[in-house]
């Protein structure tokens, strides 16, 4: 069964998604998305446990009480997204790379562009923290949520940080 429920938090309203179909797996985290992003087929509104979990995760982040996250995810995607997705996850808060950083991360220090493509394939905002990730001259660059939640997301991390 797919399940997504939707939270209001500082940086606007965001679901969470599960996808508890996964016989190898067990329940995992699928998508975290704004609701201006897109609107998930096949899920059925309803509250788990796994996304009340994570919710409350969500929580201490908007909080300054968490850094990283302690969930079961879901990535699914080419080789090289997940490449990327895992080193996004590796990114301290508070702090940022380029997208050529994040290439020479994963090995592939010409991939700049296509980190970029796979940032913005992320399926698993602020979990997997695409938006720690900026132009090589400090400036930001596309987001989902829009510019505006990737800057306070940036700030909220350097304050608490």
């Amino acid at each position: 069964m797919k399940n997504v429920f939707f939270y209001e938090y500082p940086a606007g309203m965001i679901g969470i998604a599960e996808n508890a179909d996964s016989p190898q797996e067990g329940s995992v985290i699928c998508h975290v998305f704004f609701c201006t992003e897109k609107k998930l087929e096949g899920f059925t509104v309803n509250e788990t446990p796994l996304i009340g979990k994570a919710a409350a995760q969500l929580s201490e982040y908007f909080d300054g009480k968490r850094k990283t996250f302690d969930l079961p995810l879901a990535l699914q995607g080419t080789a090289f997204q997940i490449s990327v997705w895992k080193a996004l996850q590796s990114i301290p808060a508070g702090e940022t790379r380029s997208y050529k950083d994040v290439a020479a991360l994963i090995g592939n220090p010409k991939a700049s562009r296509a980190v970029g493509m796979a940032n913005n394939r992320n399926p698993i905002a602020i979990i997997i923290p695409c938006h720690r990730v900026i132009g090589k001259n400090g400036k930001l660059t596309g987001y989902a949520g829009g510019l505006p939640v990737k800057q306070y997301l940036l700030d909220l991390e350097k304050r608490f940080a």
